[in-house]
């Protein structure tokens, strides 16, 4: 349950639900170490799985998934600072590290890529 709090990294990270009449998503989750989760991929594969809707969802990842679309189109708007920063991070991780998962979740949330193209420019490391 932990991991998956932390996960609601994806945003990635931080984006769950939002509060009726606040234009913030909620910061129930942002003390959530992000570090834990993308550095061990037994805690993080799961978490990509719900997402992708390649296996079981805990309640929070169905919240996740709910505004994933949103988060992308509107980069991250309505999140917290510290929503945004944990959400640069896990893309950031994702696009360096995952890329057949950061692929996937491309095709499924953003298939014309016309909202990841600004993450990758600015996220993805140059590999020597």
């Amino acid at each position: 349950m932990k991991t998956f709090t932390a996960i609601c990294f994806l945003a990635l990270a931080a984006l769950a639900s939002a509060y009726p009449g606040n234009d913030k998503y909620t910061d129930r989750y942002d003390n959530i170490n992000l570090d834990e989760i993308v550095s061990n991929r037994r805690l993080l594969v799961p978490y990509l799985k719900c997402i992708l809707e390649q296996g079981k969802c805990s309640p929070e990842g169905r919240e996740l998934k709910s505004h994933i679309r949103e988060a992308l189109e509107n980069y991250c708007a309505k999140c917290t600072e510290t929503q945004r920063s944990g959400t640069r991070r896990v893309i950031g991780h994702l696009i360096n590290n995952e890329s057949s998962y950061w692929n996937q979740l491309t095709a499924k949330y953003d298939p014309d890529n016309k909202f990841v193209a600004k993450y990758e420019s600015e996220l993805r490391t140059v590999k020597a």
